[in-house]
Parts: C-alpha cells; structure tokens; sequence
C-alpha cells in the first residue's frame, strides 16, 4: 500500500467535526477499528485493541456533546494509540517484553490522562522495539511491525507501532518515545511528522523507562497542526514528574501560521558529506529551497562534537538502562521464571531475566553494567558525560548564528526487514542525525519532504532552542503548504 496523508481525515477535522455534529464519535471510532480490524493483521502495528472501552468512551462523549457538555475539548472524539510503554490502567502494558507480559498498571501515565481529559478516546496500545532499546521495532518479543508504504522494510524504531497505525489510516494521531530518535526516525521512515519535545516539556510519569535523562514523550501525526494540538493536550508541569518544567506552554496551533520570513536555518554541511543515501540528501535539499523560497535564509554552521554523539550516546544510554532495568528481577516486578524444588534465588534471578529479555535488551544491560563498573566508570561513562557536555556548547554556539538547526532526519530510507538485525553496529549508526537533540535536550521535529525513486518517504529534521517548539511546527507546516 502506498499511504496518503490527505486520504485520510485529520485529528483536527474529527474533532470538527463531532464538535459540529457532522459526525458521531462512535461512527468515528467505529471506522477506526475497522481499519484497525483491515490492517493490523498484515502489519502488527498494535499489541492491544482496547475496542469496547473506546466505544463505550466514544459514546459518553455523543452523550456529553448531546447536552452540551465538553465541546472545548480539543481532541474531541479524537481516536489515539498510545505506545506500549506508556501506563495505561487496567490495560496490559508490555514494554513489548516477555518479562511484562501480563503486567495490568494500577494507574495511567501523566500524558494518557491529559488525553482522555483533552476528549481524545483512546483505541490501542502499539507495538515496539522492547523496553525502547532498538531502531526497526524487530526487537519485540510480540513480532515485527511493517511499513505501511511497503511491507517488506521496517517501519524503523522504536515508536515503529505508532508510526505505522498512523501512516496506514489506523489512527490520525499517536503518541510515542523518544530516548535517541524513536519518535523523529519512525517518523520519516512512515512519511509522518514526528516531535521530540523538549526535556520536560511532557511528563515522563506512568513511562517505563529506558534511560531516564533522555526519554521524552511526543506526538506522531500527518501534520504539523496535529502534532501542535497533540503536543498542547499533553504538554505541561506535573508535581508527579522531578524533571517537568515549570515552563508555560504556550499556544503551538497560533503559531503555525507565521511561516518562515526571515528565519535562519543552520545547515551543518559538513556532516552531509559522508554515508547519506543521494535520495535523503535529494529530499533534504528540496526542503531547504522550500524554506528559502517562503522567506528563511541559510546559514552554513558547524557542530565540531557531532561526530561523537553516537559513541556517547550509546555508552549514557546503556548505563542508565542497566540501572533502571535491574528491578525486574520476577521479585520486585516481572514475570517470575519456573523453578525446580533444588533451585535457590540465585537461579531464579537468572533464569527470570535470561527468559524474560531479547538479545537487543541483554546486550545493551550487559553494556551498561560494564561502562558503570569500577575502573571503567571515569573512563567511559563519565568522560561520555564530559562530550555531552561539549555537545550542548555547540548547539549554544549554534543559536548564537541561526534560529533552527536542519539536517536529515535518517542517513538512508527504510531498510528492509531482517537487514540489518545481525549487525547492530549499523543499526546504532542510522541515528547519526537524532542522537545529539536527546543528549542536549533541545526540541527536534521530522517532517516530510518527499520521496526517493524507489517511492520511500524522506524526513528531514529540525533542531530548536529549548521550549521552541512552536517555530519548529511552524517550518514544517511550510513544508506541507
């Protein structure tokens, strides 16, 4: 299949429309699980259909729209996925993992109460790389997701569900995580806008976490306007959450309006050089004379640490999983392994995680474990620490020459499934372009801009000052116009 965004209905248009009375909600998310009854079976986007929850939901909102009650609501009506990481209560919430298999939260995350509180109706929870860690959503213990534009490659990873039930007419809108680029690669690969908030800018609450200084909670749309109002409805403090900001939000969809006059668009060439597809760099440059033709300005920057970003990535990353994944032990939480009458607890903690995690998972634990032991730790982890810190600087430098940091969102489009599975080095590399915004903190979004000659979407990627995620939304809707 071929997925257009323009065949289907918008976040914005549904709630439109219900709050007009031109539609039901109940009709709306009755197609939505048709589609979903259609699809999902060839492309394994969803873990769970919650479908009699969201129609009964779907109709307190005809009844409440009846007398009068909750039209303000942005996302009136509106059917969601929620990736399945994401707290849900009394919904199975898997992290796409053994070990979580039958896990039922007693509570919801921050971000799916402030969607149901917002009107929309969630429809199901989405597949993806397990406990995040993972670039294709292969790596899940409940089968491979597909790419709706050709179902042989990856939809890419790790929000590869949400992705996928949005590009494939699912849903109009998903949420997602991003800890290296799991919302902004996904996102490119499925021909979706995709944003990475800035650091608490959304509540991490009710998230089970991968690594805690760079997961962000973010939407996945069509467009640019969907993503605003998504990002709205969830966005904000919560006391729940350490690292939330006291930031206001301010008002994303006012903004998307005011076009590109005048804004400066950094443009590191120098690491365009090597290892990008000509169909990425084909899409990017026809980004960039969009923007430029609507009123922006070029300007050449460099990133001097960039080439380092994936290295310490992935040395942070590993670190902080392997301490937030040593609770699931199958005592404290987790599924417990089968143990004889002659095996202590020794075995039981071995047995529970051997069984309970994929390779991908074990590998990055073992990872972390090492770059945290004793005379390692100032070697790896905390000079990785030091390079962060330089990368923050450059991107200040940056900010000092433009107001907007663009670059490709992925070094090459979907890759086909099973291709690059054997070599998780190369997977690692395709986040070259999204690392560095989870390591600094910034905001970044990936919009569409084109296809290559094989018909495969082509992202590019914005990088803002923090809490700038209103300029962002409004370059991409540029694109789009």
């Amino acid at each position: 299949m071929t997925p257009t965004p323009s065949a289907h209905p918008s976040a914005r248009s549904i709630a439109d429309d219900i709050r007009t009375g031109r539609r039901t909600a109940v009709e709306v998310c009755a197609a939505s699980l048709a589609a979903i009854a259609s699809n999902d079976p060839r492309l394994t986007a969803f873990v769970t259909v919650t479908g009699e929850r969201a129609l009964e939901t779907a109709a307190r909102i005809d009844a409440d729209r009846a007398r009068g009650a909750g039209l303000d609501r942005p996302l009136l009506g509106v059917p969601m996925a929620v990736k399945d990481n994401l707290c849900t209560a009394g919904v199975r919430t898997t992290a796409a993992s053994r070990v979580l298999a039958d896990y039922v939260p007693p509570y919801s995350a921050t971000v799916i109460t402030r969607l149901q509180e917002a009107g929309a109706v969630v429809i199901g929870k989405t597949n993806l790389d397990e406990f995040s860690m993972g670039s294709s959503t292969e790596h899940s213990a409940l089968g491979a997701t597909r790419n709706p534009w050709d179902e042989a490659r990856t939809p890419g990873g790790s929000s590869g569900g949400s992705a996928a039930a949005v590009a494939a007419g699912m849903v109009p809108a998903a949420l997602g995580s991003d800890t290296g680029g799991s919302i902004r690669q996904p996102a490119a690969f499925c021909g979706l806008v995709g944003l990475k908030p800035t650091y608490g800018r959304v509540s991490r609450y009710g998230l089970i976490a991968f690594a805690s200084s760079l997961d962000q909670v973010g939407p996945m749309t069509r467009t640019a306007a969907d993503a605003a109002l998504v990002l709205e409805a969830i966005a904000g403090h919560d006391p729940h959450d350490a690292t939330s900001s006291h930031e206001p939000v301010p008002s994303l969809r006012a903004a998307l309006g005011r076009g590109v006059v005048g804004l400066r668009i950094g443009v590191p060439r120098t690491l365009l050089q090597d290892g990008v597809d000509q169909g990425i760099l084909n899409g990017f440059d026809a980004a960039l004379a969009r923007w430029t033709a609507a009123g922006a300005q070029l300007v050449d920057i460099t990133l001097p640490h960039t080439a380092h970003a994936v290295p310490v990535y992935y040395l942070i990353a590993t670190a902080e999983a392997s301490s937030n994944l040593s609770r699931y032990d199958g005592v404290r939480y987790g599924a417990r392994a089968s143990l004889t009458r002659e095996q202590g607890l020794r075995d039981a903690y071995m047995l529970t995680r051997a069984q309970g995690f994929g390779d991908e998972v074990k590998r990055r634990i073992m990872l972390g474990t090492y770059v945290l032991s004793h005379g390692y730790y100032e070697a790896y982890y905390l000079k990785a620490q030091q390079v962060r810190t330089l990368l923050r600087r450059d991107y200040d430098d940056a900010f000092g020459l433009c107001d907007v940091v663009a670059m490709p969102t992925t070094p090459s489009p979907a890759y086909r499934l099973g291709e690059k599975t054997d070599s998780p080095l190369q997977m690692y590399l395709e986040d070259i372009f999204t690392v560095s915004a989870n390591l600094t903190g910034l905001p970044a979004l990936s919009a569409p801009a084109g296809l290559t000659s094989d018909g495969l979407p082509v992202g590019v990627q914005l990088m803002g000052r923090m809490f700038d995620e209103a300029t962002l939304l409004a370059a991409a809707q540029v694109l789009e116009d």
